[in-house]
């Protein structure tokens, strides 16, 4: 077995990755405080054509040297936009008739590999700060809160690291 080149994998060029129809799903960082785990985002956001990233709050918007170390370029192929509150951010997305699911441990979550995502929807999935995890008032307002079975001895998944595992289950159950 050969490893491929990165010239063997056919990847799509930024102008391709605009123009490709993306797969029904938007990314919202609810005040991410790590760099590194904006950029990771955006990077696992392009690898599964995500729609769109909106970075709230205090999370931090590209161009910065420390997103683009993770990034690597991936902030120019996803689109995405800043919202100074998730809480307001959600409502509008809810208006325009966005499922928003919000990605935590909470009262009667359904389990990821337990929620069927249906192909006519779009979701807004809410990934919350590193401490504090997704706002309480935005739980409130969500949808429906989604959560990743664990069974080890952590409470949580780093942020990117939660985000890989939802964007691929949910474009793996929705293609």
């Amino acid at each position: 077995m050969r490893k491929l080149e990165n010239s063997e994998l056919e990847r799509l060029s930024v102008e391709g990755f605009k123009a490709v129809k993306k797969t029904p799903i938007i990314v919202v960082l609810d005040n991410i405080r790590s760099l590194n785990n904006i950029g990771s985002v955006f990077r696992t956001s392009d690898a599964f054509r995500i729609e769109k990233i909106y970075l709230c709050g205090i999370t931090a918007t590209p161009p910065h040297k420390d997103i683009q170390k993770t990034a690597l370029g991936s902030t120019e192929s996803v689109d995405w936009d800043y919202a100074a509150t998730t809480l307001e951010l959600v409502q509008k997305l809810q208006a325009d008739g966005v499922q928003v699911l919000s990605i935590e441990q909470a009262e009667n979550a359904t389990m990821l590999n337990e929620f069927t995502p249906k192909t006519s929807e779009t979701y807004a999935l809410v990934f919350g700060n590193e401490v504090k995890g997704v706002s309480q008032d935005v739980v409130n307002l969500s949808d429906a809160v989604i959560e990743i079975p664990q069974y080890g001895t952590k409470h949580s998944l780093n942020i990117s690291v939660s985000c890989g595992v939802v964007l691929w289950d949910l474009f793996s159950k929705l293609n």
